[in-house]
């Protein structure tokens, strides 16, 4: 079964971590909620708390994963991108040819840990400059896939960008068959 570990930092947006958990988890991945501070409940960016299956410190001694997803806010986006953890955790994927998912603001932590600079990307619009300026070449698509890095916009993105998760870890066949019992409309 293909592994991931979502990234919950304090802020984080909770529609980004929640859909792309349930979605990974229903295509037959293997989902660990990862806290960047703890395993005690997170603040989201919205009031929701959150609560965490594992710690990072935990989750590291299991890298490198199928995928790492970082969902966006951005405070949480900020948190991701100031830790040293989360570049040492981003930087076992690249090592290991795996994949690493960011949505909404996180790419930001892209930059800051200089993760594969000069890939295609999208972000929410409100860092693209962060985005340009940091070497990516950038994109308004919804999701945006380049070898082992997934990009997407936002909250209203996230089914795309989770399904998108499945199909590279599970197949197309599989991501397709999600579409209908959670009666998504998309052009998937």
């Amino acid at each position: 079964m293909p592994t991931a570990a979502v990234l919950l930092a304090e802020g984080a947006e909770e529609m980004e971590t929640v859909i792309s958990v349930d979605v990974l988890r229903r295509g037959g991945i293997d989902v660990k909620l990862v806290g960047l501070h703890g395993s005690e409940p997170v603040h989201c960016s919205r009031d929701v708390k959150i609560v965490p299956d594992t710690t990072l410190a935990e989750a590291q001694k299991s890298a490198p994963y199928d995928v790492v997803v970082m969902p966006g806010g951005g405070n949480g986006a900020k948190n991701l991108a100031a830790s040293s953890e989360v570049k040492s955790l981003l930087e076992s994927q690249v090592k290991n040819h795996k994949l690493i998912a960011a949505i909404c603001a996180a790419p930001i932590a892209l930059v800051s840990h200089k993760i594969k600079p000069g890939s295609k990307v999208t972000s929410h619009p409100s860092v693209k400059g962060k985005m340009e300026e940091g070497g990516y070449k950038y994109s308004e698509d919804r999701v945006v896939t380049d070898d082992k890095l997934i990009t997407s916009r936002g909250p209203g993105t996230t089914f795309e960008f989770a399904l998108k998760i499945v199909e590279i870890l599970q197949g197309k066949e599989k991501a397709h068959s999600l579409v209908a019992p959670m009666l998504l409309k998309l052009g998937y």
